[in-house]
């Protein structure tokens, strides 16, 4: 997996690039005409207390924090696409993540893909940041171990990492969750500070839980479908011990973390399930009596502990 780092991605948007794009998508000459008013010709000036700088008109880019500039930047890449079937990019807004599967030692693929990415890039001016750029390789091959090339970009090697933190998940090279899990417990435990000094000023217990939910909770239960089902029983029970800990501190009773992954898993696979343009669609399908789901057999074992599976299981127990 090679995770890519592009700089000042939204400033970088050339807005006759993105119009010639939006035309292959079908939008309409009145919003194309509309989205190129809007990125061109916008004065900026920079205000330091009283002072304000010259006004300065910038003619590539989009508007920082504006909500429709994540939109703009993933229709400015909706062509980067893989050259092979087994290749996927995977694209959340700006950060884009290549992975391939290497058989028989044969890397020429990937590493083709890798170049095909940067001519892309360069093609649509926008700018790799290689000192950011990391390389994460899972490998469980029980032979000796093998050495892979080292992926160039700029005429720069790329670093290779055993850890990447992705979408605010923490991703090892033995795809297990300890560190993900630790980096948790310690923020969350770092937050129990304050329902400590709340519950001082005699708050209602009902507040005191809000606060939970929004702070701490949060924090354990985030993208907990991903990879709750594939940790540790000693992870768990850490994890535990937080909410643990919030119930002492608030006096209420809050939901177990196994609870509210069952309840995620449900919800998720209702969505992919009612989603028929969802890539994940067909690993689910009815059974022939209607009233019972199943899932594609898995390969391993940790397929089999992974998040579908789990879900089809929850699926069945409520159906019937």
């Amino acid at each position: 997996m090679l995770f890519f780092d592009h700089s000042s991605a939204f400033n970088t948007i050339i807005p006759s690039t993105l119009t010639t794009k939006l035309e292959h998508l079908g939008l309409s000459p009145s919003l194309r005409q509309w989205l190129s008013n809007f990125l061109n010709g916008r004065p900026h000036a920079v205000r330091m207390g009283i002072h304000v700088s010259a006004s300065l008109t910038l003619n590539t880019g989009a508007s920082q924090g504006c909500v429709l500039s994540p939109l703009l930047y993933s229709m400015y890449m909706y062509d980067c696409v893989a050259t092979t079937n087994s290749t996927t990019i995977i694209k959340f807004t700006d950060d884009t993540v290549v992975v391939r599967l290497i058989s028989d030692n044969n890397e020429m693929a990937y590493l083709e893909e890798i170049r095909n990415l940067e001519i892309w890039c360069q093609r649509n001016n926008l700018l790799l940041n290689v000192s950011k750029t990391k390389e994460l390789i899972v490998d469980f091959s029980t032979k000796q171990e093998r050495s892979y090339h080292t992926p160039v970009i700029n005429e720069s090697p790329v670093e290779r990492v055993d850890s990447f933190r992705y979408l605010c998940v923490h991703i090892m090279q033995d795809l297990l969750w300890s560190c993900h899990i630790n980096t948790m417990v310690k923020k969350a435990r770092q937050r129990l500070y304050h329902p400590r000094h709340l519950r001082d000023f005699r708050l209602p217990s009902k507040v005191l839980r809000n606060f939970y939910s929004c702070t701490i909770e949060s924090i354990l239960t985030g993208n907990i479908a991903t990879w709750f089902g594939n940790s540790t029983m000693q992870d768990r029970r850490v994890l535990q011990r937080v909410v643990r800990s919030a119930e002492h501190i608030i006096c209420t009773k809050l939901p177990d973390l196994h609870s509210i992954y069952s309840k995620r898993c449900w919800a998720k696979a209702r969505k992919v399930m009612k989603d028929l343009s969802h890539p994940n669609n067909g690993l689910f399908s009815l059974l022939w009596s209607g009233k019972c789901f199943r899932s594609l057999k898995a390969n391993t074992e940790r397929l089999r502990r992974s998040f579908f599976p789990q879900a089809i299981q929850t699926l069945n127990q409520n159906s019937t």
